[in-house]
């Protein structure tokens, strides 16, 4: 884990063929508020409810800024790494690593989601490919799952082009807008990722990922 002389994180940028991958910061509020209240009525029905009581983030900067620190308290404690994703320098949406743990299990869980503008153009597959690198072979994970709910099919789409592998499902998983869904769970080990980084990260990274820190 990389930490700012500050005890905050000194996030590293992860870059693929077409992509930059950096944590949220303050100066994005604006560039994330546009895209998420554009994308509410294409984002909003695969995400847990937001709570009546609980500021927007999307419309208020103090609470959008609460959610900057948060994230950056969970990275600082090994617990989560997210990634805002951009194509030609331009906020397109979110990869998240959550749910991390140590200990016996070494695990996390990816999650992510796109602007519908730029949907179509498999940027997601190539966020996937470069976070496993990043949870493999930095953070020394053994396993990563992704959890989809079934009628989600373009979430499905990115899993089935990367062929994870299919675990079963997970019956009223978590609480989707409202309501316990099912969710499809896919995962990989570091195991089937040594098999298979080489090709993954050919066909989908190309470039070596390394970090944009000065």
């Amino acid at each position: 884990m990389i930490r700012s002389r500050h005890h905050r994180w000194n996030p590293p940028t992860l870059v693929s063929k077409r992509l930059q991958l950096r944590p949220l910061n303050d100066d994005d509020f604006s560039a994330w508020s546009e895209v998420r209240l554009r994308n509410a009525d294409w984002l909003l029905k695969w995400e847990p409810l937001r709570p009546a009581y609980a500021p927007d983030p999307a419309v208020e900067r103090s609470a959008y800024v609460n959610r900057c620190r948060a994230r950056e308290r969970e990275t600082a404690a090994d617990q989560a790494y997210p990634f805002g994703i951009f194509v030609n320098g331009t906020f397109a949406g979110e990869i998240n690593l959550n749910n991390v743990v140590r200990g016996a299990l070494q695990s996390g869980t990816l999650g992510y989601w796109i602007d519908q503008a730029h949907a179509g153009h498999s940027y997601m597959s190539e966020a996937v490919v470069t976070m496993l690198t990043f949870a493999f072979d930095r953070l020394d994970l053994h396993r990563v799952e992704i959890c989809i709910v079934p009628r989600n099919s373009n979430s499905k789409r990115v899993v089935e082009k990367l062929d994870l592998r299919y675990e079963g499902t997970a019956e009223r998983y978590l609480q989707i807008a409202g309501v316990w869904e099912d969710h499809l769970r896919y995962a990989i080990t570091s195991e089937e990722w040594k098999e298979r980084a080489d090709a993954l990260i050919s066909e989908w990274v190309t470039n070596d990922l390394h970090d944009d820190r000065p």
